[in-house]
């Protein structure tokens, strides 16, 4: 049996408890013998995952819920086969049912031909939609729905105390989730999830990338001021070459370091 190395009470971030990168944050929430996963990554880790979480203790039957917190390739990929393997429902935001469901390679970002990105997008379908203010529970405890658009239109991100799920709203080093109109991007919506981020009592953010920490008004304020002025930037695009982040991001890995 494997330790677990939670960064939070109730809170296991998949990549950490491997020690090393396996794609995109998957947090595993849970009470009890009960749990939920927050996004599921490639296909390609997905049994290398649910290998872990087996390992950990966890029994695969008491996987209550699959949750997209939106539909892009690299979130959800693996979620067809996960919902095979753990026979649990599968659970996004409406508007993420249609790329899901089809497996639009385009909205999902598994095609991007100008970046030789060509994945497989298997289709799978949603067994529940989750809105604004709907609450997720996990045995005792309870994950509360924000719908918060601009990175994607079906962007969600989960409050759990003091903790918020953030998605692809903003990263550690004050970067956000790609801005493109081919994924349903929209600068004004990301600003005013952005803000509602902000005035939140929230006290540490869990991004879909890179490390937790702690919510920061004045990168929060930095960031927002930056997305305003992309309202009216004709250069504006999402073309970078590196990030910087990650690298730092495999270096915490593999030390075991933990938010603070």
């Amino acid at each position: 049996m494997l330790q677990r190395r939670t960064i939070f009470p109730h809170v296991i971030e998949i990549n950490h408890q491997a020690g090393h990168r396996l794609g995109c944050c998957v947090y595993l929430v849970f009470d009890g013998p009960d749990w939920v996963l927050i996004d599921i990554g490639y296909e390609e880790t997905v049994d290398e995952i649910i290998e872990l979480i087996r390992q950990m203790d966890f029994p695969l039957s008491h996987c209550k819920m699959l949750i997209a917190t939106h539909a892009d390739a690299d979130h959800i990929q693996g979620l067809a086969r996960a919902k095979q393997l753990l026979k649990a429902p599968v659970a996004g935001h409406p508007l993420a049912a249609e790329p899901l469901r089809t497996g639009d390679r385009i909205r999902t970002f598994a095609e991007i031909a100008a970046q030789n990105i060509h994945l497989e997008m298997p289709p799978v379908e949603l067994d529940r939609v989750l809105d604004e203010g709907e609450k997720i529970p996990v045995g005792g405890i309870e994950l509360e729905v924000w719908h918060t658009p601009g990175h994607t239109d079906s962007q969600l991100s989960f409050r759990m105390g003091d903790l918020l799920f953030s998605g692809d709203n903003i990263f550690r080093d004050g970067c956000v989730g790609a801005i493109d109109a081919h994924h349903g991007s929209d600068i004004p919506s990301f600003i005013r999830s952005l803000k509602r981020i902000r005035e939140s009592d929230v006290k540490w953010l869990l991004p879909s990338h890179g490390p937790a920490f702690k919510k920061d008004n004045k990168q929060l304020d930095a960031t927002i001021t930056r997305l305003e002025s992309y309202l009216n930037m004709a250069d504006f695009g999402t073309c970078a070459t590196g990030w910087p982040l990650m690298d730092e991001w495999d270096q915490e890995l593999s030390e075991g370091t933990l938010p603070g």
